[in-house]
Formats: C-alpha cells, sequence, structure tokens
C-alpha cells in the first residue's frame, strides 16, 4: 500500500505509451465485432475495382479490339504524365477543390454558429431550411443552377444587370473564369450545409463552461472563437475538410452538365469518363482513375498530418 502522499501507480507502460485500461480494450473489441462485417463488405466491393483498375492500366487495351490487349506495363502512365491535358485536368481539379473547401468551410462554419445560437423555437425550422440544398439530387442542383445562368433560358443577366460587368450578353459558360464561377457557386450552396452539419456535431461537444469562463477571464467573443472554441473543435474540422475535400476532388455532375469539359473546365473525373466510355480505351482510362485514386490517397494523408488530430484522445478513450 502507497505511503500517504505518494501518488497512485501509473498503469505499464509500452513503448513510451501508457497501456489502455480493460474497459478501453472491450470497447474496441466492440467497435470491431459491431462495425466488422460492413467493413469487409466495403473493403470486398471497393478492392476488386480498384485493383482491375490497377491491372487493366498495365495494358494497351481498347474496347473495340478486346483480342489485341497488349501488356504495356506503366506505358499508359508515362503517356498519361506526359501530356498537358492531364496537367491542366488536375490543375483545375485542385483549384476548384481548393475554392470551394475553403469557401465552404466559412460558410458552414457561420451556419453552424447560428444554428448552434438559434432559440429554442426556431432551432428545427433553421436547421430544415439550411439543409434543404443539401437534400437535392446534385444532377437536379447542376440543371438548375445551369439554366439559371443560361444565356437563352435563364435569370441570372436580368435580374443582375445593375451589377458591372453583367449585361443580356453575357454568356457564363463560353469563357474558362466565368464557367469555373457558376461550377464553384453551385457546388457551394449544394454542399455547404454537409460541413455546417459537421461543423454544428462539433460545436455541440465545446463545453460552455470554457466559455464561460474565458468571459470571465475579459477575453472578446473574437477571442473566445479562436482560443476555445475552435481549439476544442479541430477534430470536427478536420472530419469535414477531409470529406468534403475528398468529394470536391472526384467532381464530376456539374461539370459535365453545364460545360461538359469546354473552355479549360476539364476535370480529372470527366478525363477518366471521356477516355474510358467516350473512346473506349480501357487501359488509358484506368491509368487516369488510379492517378485519381492515388491523389484522393494524398490528400488524406495531408489532411491527417495537417491537422495532427488524435481522434481517441478527442473522444475521451484512454
Amino acid at each position: 500500500m502507497p505511503a500517504a502522499g505518494t501518488p497512485a501507480a501509473t498503469p505499464p507502460q509500452r513503448n513510451g505509451k501508457p497501456r489502455r485500461s480493460e474497459r478501453a480494450r472491450a470497447e474496441a473489441r466492440l467497435g470491431w465485432w459491431l462495425a466488422g462485417p460492413a467493413f469487409v463488405i466495403m473493403l470486398a466491393v471497393t478492392l476488386y475495382p480498384i485493383l482491375q483498375a490497377l491491372y487493366d492500366s498495365l495494358f494497351r487495351y481498347r474496347l473495340t479490339a478486346p483480342g489485341d490487349r497488349e501488356m504495356v506495363w506503366f506505358g499508359n502512365y508515362a503517356v498519361i504524365l506526359g501530356d498537358s491535358v492531364f496537367w491542366s485536368a488536375l490543375l483545375v481539379t485542385v483549384v476548384i477543390t481548393v475554392i470551394t473547401v475553403l469557401i465552404e468551410l466559412v460558410l458552414g462554419f457561420a451556419l453552424a454558429l447560428v444554428m448552434h445560437r438559434a432559440l429554442t423555437q426556431l432551432r428545427g425550422l433553421l436547421r430544415t431550411a439550411i439543409l434543404v440544398p443539401y437534400g437535392i439530387i446534385t444532377v437536379v442542383s447542376a440543371f438548375a443552377w445551369f439554366y439559371m445562368f443560361d444565356i437563352t433560358s435563364g435569370f441570372v443577366n436580368s435580374w443582375f444587370s445593375w451589377v458591372p460587368g453583367i449585361d443580356a450578353d453575357l454568356n457564363w459558360f463560353a469563357s474558362q473564369g466565368t464557367s469555373l464561377f457558376v461550377i464553384i457557386a453551385s457546388e457551394v450552396w449544394k454542399t455547404t450545409p454537409f460541413i455546417s452539419l459537421l461543423l454544428l456535431a462539433g460545436l455541440a461537444q465545446v463545453s460552455g463552461d470554457l466559455e464561460e469562463a474565458a468571459a470571465v477571464d475579459g477575453a472578446s467573443w473574437w477571442q473566445r472563437l479562436w482560443r476555445v472554441v475552435i481549439p476544442n473543435m479541430k477534430a470536427a474540422i478536420m472530419v469535414a475538410v477531409l470529406f468534403r475535400a475528398l468529394d470536391a476532388f472526384r467532381i464530376f455532375d456539374n461539370v459535365f452538365i453545364m460545360t461538359n469539359g469546354a473552355n479549360g473546365t476539364e476535370v480529372l473525373s470527366l478525363l477518366a469518363y471521356r477516355t474510358s466510355i467516350g473512346r473506349l480505351e480501357i487501359g488509358m482510362g484506368s491509368a487516369i482513375s488510379v492517378l485519381l485514386f492515388l491523389c484522393v490517397i494524398l490528400i488524406c494523408f495531408i489532411a491527417i498530418k495537417l491537422f495532427k488530430v488524435d481522434l481517441s484522445s478527442a473522444r475521451g478513450g484512454s
């Protein structure tokens, strides 16, 4: 029995880290039992297409001539990486991803604050109204935005003719800049509610006592936001940014419907579609898909390293 004043013994350590308690290990086992079947099914469903695409990318293979399949190993990747079309599509994809995620993060956080601070009587109605755009099918949303800005059927030019640079003859889909503006605006409108919902869950985890203590110490609203609220919802911000970045990087519907890749708006997903489905070059299209998959993995790695969030400690596990 330890003497009075002697600190209690700490749990044994393994590799410099405290060993998990029996309760934590039991929770981990229960989590694997509950999520294990779904994990195995998803792995089987997703792993086969990835491996098949990787295998097909090693061949010069056109669907119109299946008997002329020729093993070229990494020749398709050499052709793609040496083609300016691929790098242009990659640049456009990165631009759309970065701009949309940044705008959605700011707007989503503002909407999450509004929903979190709203009166109890208005909270349900306000959350429903904010989440309506996210409930609309992406294709329907893309067509709606296309017809809004189309020079023949749209009303944007007539309604906003008072804005400098907008007149009745402005064709939004005739140049790269205006086309990307409409594509990005439609993405922001459609998916900002998704980020706001994730950030709202993060705000709910921030203890009100911490904010009250900061207010008692004389911190302003802005200081409480930056020094108390945001640091304590870092895990929710990482999840929101990561999920949206992965989704935005694979953008296809809006670009396909609005411009079909014209005027320098082609993205990687559309390039893979054109190559595989349009020209029936399965080998080359599979190589583009594999590169797209590698880019997605790189985004995950960058996000995890950038935020440096320990999800186990964020949930209070030991």
